[in-house]
């Protein structure tokens, strides 16, 4: 990041000193299914918005690791910081871009800690692991929303409705919001979020929100390599442009309640009573480039 970005981002965040944290879970369904990739972009996005951003990567230690993605070796995790052997600081490791990275390994205290009181007025992404019972964690739980990232394919939505179904009985969940990754263009785009829309609140019980959807791209492999975000690498490319979007957006959603600490949660997941769900054809055409632009 140049010093006159890192200057202006500097001096929004101190106009935004007094603003709450907003705490967003990013999951998804399947392994490799771009949540990781997703939360990084967004990350990167959102502090060229001039916000302070922390990354809690709850795959820390892993090949999916942000960390690992990033190249930048933190030198603790979050239990370190809940149990004091760190300060925030002196744990977190922090990519060019400017987003701060902390490991946040499933099965250590780190529930322990309220996210909000490590990003002060800023943002904490939590890329959140679903467990095998498909359950978030108890750091996830405490977010303020939970973002969904699926791909535009059958298979994809097919575990995405799936797994809200014991996502709302695990957890009571009433809404999340989703990202469709990879789309051809805005149609194809809006002809999934509204049949994914129409069949949470119709057959799931769960209002799902659209948070926008990312075009296919190929800068986004070439920006892997360069172990940068597309954000990043190419600024003036859709899936860039896309994300930088969806950012903007994100500081316009309501807030809500995030769920209580000592919420009892179900330990198994119920049945889901009611009609079979057929998913919608799917026919990604790619579109003119005029549809596009």
């Amino acid at each position: 990041m140049s010093k006159l970005v890192a200057d202006q981002a500097d001096g929004l965040r101190r106009l935004l000193a007094n603003t709450p944290t907003r705490v967003i879970a990013v999951a998804g369904m399947d392994a490799g299914g771009g949540a990781s990739d997703a939360t990084m972009n967004l990350g990167a996005a959102l502090v060229q918005q001039g916000k302070d951003v922390l990354v809690l990567d709850e795959h820390g230690g892993t090949a999916a690791a942000i960390c690992a993605a990033w190249a930048i070796d933190p030198l603790g995790d979050l239990a370190d910081v809940a149990d004091r052997r760190l300060s925030r600081e002196g744990a977190i490791a922090r990519a060019d871009c400017g987003v701060g990275v902390l490991p946040a390994p499933l099965g250590d205290r780190h529930a322990e800690i309220d996210p909000r009181t490590l990003c002060a007025g800023g943002v904490v992404l939590i890329d959140a692991q679903i467990d095998g019972e498909g359950r978030l964690s108890p750091l996830a739980r405490l977010a303020d929303e939970l973002l969904l990232v699926l791909q535009p394919n059958a298979a994809s939505i097919t575990s995405a409705y799936a797994g809200i179904k014991r996502l709302h009985y695990a957890h009571g969940l009433k809404q999340l919001r989703f990202l469709v990754e990879g789309v051809a263009g805005a149609e194809e785009a809006q002809r999934i979020t509204t049949n994914l829309s129409s069949t949470g609140s119709r057959y799931l019980a769960v209002s799902l929100e659209a948070a926008g959807w990312v075009r296919t791209d190929a800068h986004r492999a070439d920006a892997r390599r360069l172990r940068q975000t597309v954000v990043e690498a190419f600024p003036a490319s859709p899936a860039a442009v896309d994300f930088r979007r969806v950012a903007v957006d994100m500081g316009a959603w309501p807030w809500r309640t995030a769920v209580p600490r000592g919420r009892a949660q179900r330990a198994a997941v119920e049945p889901l009573r009611g009609p079979r769900i057929d998913l919608p054809l799917i026919r990604a055409t790619p579109l003119p480039r005029s549809a596009v632009a």
